[in-house]
């Protein structure tokens, strides 16, 4: 996806920026004005662990044009969390099947062929600096569309294709971010990147879930069926993956396991479920060998994702890297413990009272942003690598009073 958004998107931003003149001029000399919004398009294909805090930033959209005018086009695969939110009607969501290239193709063509036909006024970019966004921001149509530009080059080259053109500013959590850009929305264009507004709190407690009778119960077989008992409480989730998009995120999987096997000694009545995605299965399925205790067993690819997050609801603490399912349980009222290393909670972290973080805050931390498109030089993480079993460990048992 790196690749295509490299040696394709950039291109293609070019040769949109040159029709965006001519379409410019074409507007200016029949003396065309913007206008009024009554509908709005966010753009976020991938990556809906941060959507969790584009909350706000949502339900404001919906302030100003009304709920049934709000949409989010997404990849299909990424949609659940937007389902879970509920700010947004199932039906506004335009998603794109990404099971392999020609979908997405297809996919994509549709899903702008529908904006179109919807007649979309105004269109945000969440994907910061992503040049298939700008694309597909550009394209739905949307007279209004608000995203980042690389002014002084700073940041990756993207074209020139948003009409309310915004300074990233490292310096705001990503809730912040997201608040302002909506905000942008009637700003004058002419006066950006300079925006005269009061930067908004980050978010506290936005969207929360609540599983329904029968998800519980499902979820609670499961999980005897996994554990061999139905008294499986105290229970401490781990999930030992950061996926391969960001590697430089992951904590040493033997401390997952030394971390469970300390739990264990620690507490006869402790349980450990690692989770994950189906396609991480048969490695936590090792890593539930290795810790070696039958009260230790794998949840990963045993429930699909509103069932992990009503699995969250039974759990009493989840151990997790900087990831999605860091901001999923926020929406939980597990405890959680994140991880950080190559990217910063002043900007990820969930800010909820059950939120824990922890993060060794080195020099060379954070290397990944959304001005070098998360790519960084690091081969060695030292940052996770700092994050000791012992204060996991004393955290956890803390959270659980074992």
């Amino acid at each position: 996806m790196r690749k295509i958004d490299r040696w394709l998107g950039a291109p293609a931003c070019a040769a949109l920026t040159v029709m965006r003149k001519f379409r410019d001029l074409k507007d200016m000399l029949q003396e065309r004005r913007p206008a009024r919004i009554h509908s709005i398009l966010f753009v976020k294909p991938a990556e809906q662990g941060a959507t969790v805090l584009s909350h706000r930033a949502l339900k404001r959209a919906v302030e100003i044009v009304g709920r049934e005018n709000v949409f989010f086009l997404v990849f299909e695969e990424n949609r659940f969390i937007l389902d879970v939110m509920e700010v947004i009607p199932e039906e506004n969501v335009i998603a794109i099947p990404s099971c392999n290239f020609r979908s997405i193709l297809v996919g994509t063509i549709r899903a702008l062929w529908r904006t179109r036909r919807l007649g979309i006024d105004a269109a945000v970019d969440f994907e910061f600096f992503a040049r298939s966004s700008a694309v597909l921001t550009y394209l739905s149509g949307a007279r209004v569309r608000v995203g980042f530009h690389s002014f002084a080059g700073e940041a990756p080259y993207r074209g020139n294709l948003m009409t309310h053109r915004l300074i990233y500013n490292p310096h705001l959590h990503i809730s912040q971010t997201y608040a302002v850009m909506v905000e942008a929305l009637t700003a004058p264009p002419e006066d950006m990147p300079s925006l005269n507004m009061v930067v908004p709190p980050v978010q506290e407690a936005g969207a929360s879930f609540t599983p329904e009778p029968q998800e519980l119960e499902r979820v609670k077989t499961a999980l005897k069926s996994q554990a061999g008992t139905s008294s499986y409480s105290p229970l401490v989730l781990l999930n030992a993956n950061a996926s391969d998009l960001l590697p430089l995120r992951r904590w040493p999987e033997i401390r997952y396991v030394e971390l469970a096997r300390r739990l264990l000694h620690k507490s006869r009545d402790v349980h450990i479920a690692f989770t994950g995605a189906p396609d991480e299965a048969r490695n936590i399925e090792k890593l539930v060998e290795a810790v070696g205790s039958d009260r230790c067993f794998s949840m990963a690819g045993k429930t699909t994702l509103r069932e992990l997050l009503t699995l969250y609801c039974l759990a009493d603490v989840l151990v997790t890297n900087d990831s999605g399912p860091a901001l999923f349980a926020t929406l939980t009222p597990i405890n959680s413990i994140t991880l950080f290393g190559p990217e910063t909670p002043e900007l990820f972290g969930g800010n909820t009272p059950n939120t824990n973080i922890i993060w060794k805050n080195l020099p060379c931390s954070p290397c990944v942003s959304a001005y070098n498109n998360r790519l960084s030089a690091c081969r060695n993480n030292a940052c996770m690598q700092r994050i000791t079993v012992e204060e996991v460990f004393s955290l956890v048992c803390r959270l659980c009073r074992i």
